[in-house]
């Protein structure tokens, strides 16, 4: 059963978001780092890059693919998960937590109301 937690915003291309404040932490479902099987890299954006609502952001490398990442939301890069450098399968064993990709400041909040809660982005699944 894959696990959808209730308190996030999703994309329709298995990204989820979380706010804080004017802060999205973002990172991949735990259906999309199942999809994709063992991260073995993580090519992540720098701080300072902005991200755009829709757009390539970064890549996650697997033994079997690279999935390329969308941002779900727009806004700068303020942070990226340095511990991915080392230890990118952090992905697959806490995909909503410590194997987050990135935390941007939110550009336009209007934006996550195109996002999916948890009911709806299941029903995609």
């Amino acid at each position: 059963m894959v696990n959808i937690p209730e308190d996030l915003k999703y994309a329709e291309t298995h990204e989820w978001v979380k706010v804080e404040g004017d802060i999205a932490i973002v990172g991949i479902s735990d259906h999309a780092q199942d999809q994709l099987g063992e991260i073995v890299f993580a090519e992540l954006p720098e701080v300072g890059d902005n991200a755009t609502a829709g757009e390539g952001i970064c890549n996650l490398e697997s033994a079997k693919a690279v999935g390329e990442i969308k941002a779900p939301i727009s806004g700068e890069v303020i942070e990226v998960n340095e511990d991915l450098d080392d230890e990118p399968e952090k992905v697959n064993s806490d995909c909503y937590g410590e194997g987050f990709l990135y935390k941007c400041k939110i550009a336009d909040a209007g934006e996550l109301d195109k996002l999916l809660d948890a009911a709806a982005y299941k029903g995609t699944l």
